[in-house]
């Protein structure tokens, strides 16, 4: 264990981990895979492909720095072999191949220390300066390094040669350094005062162009947390968030005053750390009174005028979707206020076609705004999530996941309280969950294609429910067009891709004028029914996305998965067929299958998908589906599954009916009592059938 050479504190390799990125490695090695991913190295210039441009890393290993990394075209980078150059290793692949990024610090000087990588030494030690052009290097109070021509009063440079261990002057001739250090700091520090009195005003939004100025910026602390070094807290102004680091001392807590929720100023420099910008604290200071009003008033005024969508967007002529304009307004507020306030998005979905499909929508509109505000590299995973359902319901199970979630990631992490996004998942089986969330604050939205119950939306922020027949996809992609109108081109064939009995001309007609023509909607809800089985609690971002977005409309992706589908659809459904029972109630034929004996309960196609299949594929009034301790019903009549239930327990009342999911038809009992609970089912729909429509 040693001392970090920026910070000081405790390190395993003389850089603590925060402040890796502010250190340049000289490659000693001699295979690839000894370099360290995420580190910054020196390296020349080898050679140029139409791909990219080949990097020496030290004396026999080369990386690629492609050219999606560079910020201009290959054809005038003004780059000669054997130029030095920084770059940052991505990627050590198996094969040895090395994945390299562009480094802004294109100068040795700008970065805050240097070390050698020497897999085959005892311990890192620090880079002779005579390797370095042979500029001399001055050592700051947090053991930094600096070459004497760039040094920085503002991070106190002094002559600290009492201090140095004997490795460290080995490298540095402490005399000299402390006399640069004190000269540098006499010359410059009537300036730095001047600058740092009155800096120049700024928002969070503006710090990618004022890396290494001087800042003032005035916004809220939604965190702070400490680290080993140094405090670290995140500030938010009317533009986005930011994280600030103040370092005391190791591990002690700067500006123990400023506590969450606080209106301050804080006064800095901008850095990128790890590819995100992060404010290096020098001065923090609690605003009050009309200050505080000020700022206050300033954030919120912003924050509204910034999430407010200038119009609606709608897809195709829906008569449902047009008669909810305005929550469809409110709903893309939200996710657009979440995005700006730094706060976690999580869309929860039904896990069927309908439900990803439209959490897909949401996601695809959400993300730019994520990476426009959020630019780090995992913040599209890290400040959007979705999260598929096992069905329609949002059960207390989901909701205890969601809530430990949560909550660990408030206490490791410092993060806000997320927006949570229910996608066709309004059932009254909802209302538990819901008020789970509630008890942390957590704000919610629903987004569903029938009516909510009042139950329901009385334990939510925002309903978006039409009266009127549409999908929940409809909706969505109205939403997800009004959040961000750039991708609406995107999501035209959308709805008509969730549709199973077929889109409205009018979705039919944006399909085909996207590239897809039914058969290529039916395929890529094909593909998405089969994906949606595996893995059914993960998102699958990528996959989905390959699916449903392929370039030019290639669907070869989704042919493949869909020629999957059919084989193991049509399969199942021939044996279903082969011991389905046929019943004649009240004239007319309900279908009755024991999914227990004759469907593979873990395999595809799940239960639920078979039993919509067969129904569609069958002249019949009802389908019911009879596993060891439940059912699931399909009906081409407008049968209440709650009156069903209730109908049928007056008639086997020690079978312990009740309805699981009334939405897709679910109907528990007791496995004992599988025979009673049957009858009276069947019993109960006959009478159901029957009854004259509403």
């Amino acid at each position: 264990m040693t001392s970090c050479i920026i910070c000081g504190t405790s390190a395993d390799d003389r850089v603590c981990e925060l402040h890796e990125e502010d250190v340049v490695f000289e490659f000693r090695g001699t295979k690839p895979g000894q370099l360290t991913s995420g580190r910054y190295y020196r390296g020349t210039v080898d050679g140029f492909a139409d791909f990219g441009i080949f990097i020496d890393i030290g004396e026999r290993v080369t990386g690629l720095l492609h050219r999606s990394e560079l910020d201009s075209r290959l054809e005038s980078i003004e780059l000669d072999s054997g130029e030095t150059v920084y770059v940052q290793v991505q990627n050590v692949r198996d094969n040895g191949n090395v994945d390299l990024s562009w480094s802004i610090r294109q100068d040795r000087s700008r970065f805050r220390g240097a070390l050698v990588d020497d897999p085959d030494a005892e311990e890192t030690t620090l880079l002779d300066p005579e390797e370095n052009n042979g500029s001399s290097v001055v050592r700051t109070t947090a053991g930094e390094q600096q070459p004497s021509g760039d040094s920085d009063s503002s991070r106190g440079v002094e002559d600290d040669s009492t201090s140095e261990s004997p490795a460290d002057t080995a490298d540095v001739d402490s005399t000299e350094a402390g006399d640069a250090a004190v000269d540098d700091t006499d010359t410059d520090s009537t300036e730095e005062d001047s600058e740092q009195a009155d800096p120049t005003p700024s928002t969070v939004d503006e710090l990618g162009d004022l890396v290494g100025d001087s800042v003032s910026l005035e916004g809220e602390l939604t965190g702070a947390r400490q680290t080993s070094g140094p405090t670290v807290f995140t500030l938010r102004d009317e533009t986005g968030t930011v994280e600030c680091a103040a370092f005391e001392e190791a591990g002690v807590r700067a500006y123990p005053e400023a506590e969450e929720g606080d209106i301050v100023r804080i006064e800095g420099e901008p850095e990128r750390r790890r590819g995100d910008l992060q404010v290096e604290t020098e001065g923090l200071t609690p605003l009050d009174g009309d200050e505080r009003a000020a700022v206050l008033e300033r954030i919120e005024d912003a924050l509204v005028q910034r999430a407010r969508p200038d119009e609606v967007q709608t897809l195709g002529e829906d008569p449902a979707v047009a008669a909810v304009t305005d929550e469809i307004a409110e709903v893309a507020t939200m996710l657009r206020r979440a995005v700006i306030e730094g706060r976690p998005v999580v869309v929860r979905h039904a896990g069927t076609v309908d439900g990803y499909v439209a959490g897909t929508a949401l996601e695809r509109a959400t993300l730019p705004l994520v990476r426009e505000l959020h630019g780090r590299g995992d913040a599209e995973y890290h400040q959007f999530e979705r999260r598929p359902l096992e069905g329609s319901a949002y059960d207390m199970d989901d909701a205890t996941r969601d809530v430990t979630t949560m909550l660990t990631a408030e206490q490791r992490h410092d993060e806000p309280v997320p927006l949570f996004v229910f996608v066709g998942a309004g059932s009254p089986e909802s209302v538990d969950g819901f008020d789970l969330l509630g008890v942390y604050d957590a704000e919610r939205v629903i987004v569903d294609d029938r009516p909510v119950d009042p139950a329901v939306a009385n334990t939510v922020e925002l309903t978006l429910a039409p009266d009127e027949q549409t999908t929940t996809t409809a909706l969505a992609t109205a939403v997800a067009a009004t959040t961000d109108p750039t991708v609406r081109e995107d999501l035209r064939h959308l709805p008509a891709v969730s549709a199973w009995t077929g889109p409205s001309e009018s979705y039919g007609g944006l399909a085909a004028s996207a590239g897809y023509d039914p058969d290529g909607t039916t395929v890529l809800r094909e593909a998405l029914a089969l994906v949606a089985h595996y893995q059914a609690y993960e998102d699958k971002r990528e996959l989905v996305s390959d699916l449903l977005f392929a370039d030019d409309a290639d669907i070869g992706l989704a042919e493949h998965i869909s020629e999957q589908y059919r084989t193991r659809m049509d399969t199942a459904v021939e044996t279903a067929r082969a011991n389905i029972e046929h019943h004649s109630l009240n004239g007319q034929t309900v279908l009755v299958l024991d999914t227990d004996a004759y469907t593979h309960q873990y395999e595809f196609p799940p239960t639920g998908l078979l039993l919509d299949e067969l129904h569609r594929r069958e002249d019949t009034a009802a389908l019911v589906g009879l596993d060891r301790d439940g059912c699931l019903v399909r009906t081409t009549s407008d049968v209440d599954i709650d009156d069903l239930v209730a109908s049928a327990r007056e008639h086997a009342p020690e079978a312990a009916l009740d309805t699981r999911s009334a939405r897709d038809g679910h109907v528990e009992f007791l496995a004992g009592e599988r025979d009673a609970a049957r009858k009276a089912l069947l019993d109960a729909l006959a009478t159901e059938l029957s009854a004259p429509a509403a």
